[in-house]
């Protein structure tokens, strides 16, 4: 290849390198201006009053940017459907215990109650629920969690699961999908005392867009040493 087309593509190679780069930074910045702004909703949202649960109108424009409002919400128990799917907590490992409440239009909505242990994951090892006895709780709105955990598929026929894909425990329970809403609500502790344990939701966001962006740009900035290195070395090839 002649050496004007060899200097012509290293130069488009390091061009494209460059605004790669670049353009990487620049969206790691923007990322890190939509992760501070959901941290402030999420913290002023954590504050507020409870709202009523979405109901079936809500389904369709439920999205991520609203997870951990605060809601209430009120039905009854259907305990019959109770899932235990696995948990690691600041009290250790155990299960979130899931229960589907039904309310009055016939939609059904799965409730996390808590964490339970070993010693507690057992109906008859808890202070029991009154199915037809209707209710009022208040806790966190989650979205559906659908798969499993990272290398571990939710097992619906062995009766293991890792996630809380509100969908396929309506499924392995016999419940209608279409009734299902497609979020869950983790109940406050003042909503699930004794066992199993409320109120262990962790609200934490990782935000290490800034980091991310300065190494792109760091790169960025190693592409235009190389084109200087290069560069240089031409011009003494020349001499």
């Amino acid at each position: 290849m002649p050496r004007a087309a060899r200097q012509a593509l290293l130069a488009l190679t390091l061009l494209a390198l460059f605004a790669g780069f670049v353009s990487l930074g620049v969206w790691q910045l923007e990322r890190r201006v939509w992760k501070l702004a959901l941290i402030e909703r999420v913290e002023q949202g954590l504050k507020a009053e409870p709202v009523p649960a979405p109901g079936r109108a809500d389904w369709p424009s439920l999205d991520r940017d609203q997870a951990y409002r605060r809601l209430r919400i009120e039905g009854h128990w259907l305990p019959e459907h109770e899932t235990l799917v696995q948990a690691v907590t600041e009290r250790g490992a155990g299960w979130w215990l899931l229960v589907p409440l039904a309310r009055e239009d016939g939609s059904l909505v799965w409730i996390n109650r808590g964490f339970v242990d070993d010693a507690h994951r057992r109906p008859e090892q808890r202070e029991p629920v009154a199915p037809e006895t209707p209710l009022m709780l208040t806790g966190l709105l989650r979205l559906s969690e659908p798969g499993g955990a990272f290398l571990r598929k939710n097992d619906p026929a062995a009766g293991r699961w890792y996630s809380r894909d509100v969908a396929a425990l309506s499924a392995a329970a016999g419940l209608p999908a279409a009734d299902t809403a497609p979020y869950f609500i983790d109940a406050d502790a003042a909503s699930s005392p004794g066992w199993p344990v409320g109120g262990l939701t962790v609200v934490r966001f990782h935000n290490s867009h800034l980091v991310y962006a300065l190494t792109w740009f760091g790169m960025a900035l190693g592409v235009i040493a190389a084109a200087v290195l290069v560069l240089r070395h031409e011009r003494r090839r020349l001499d």
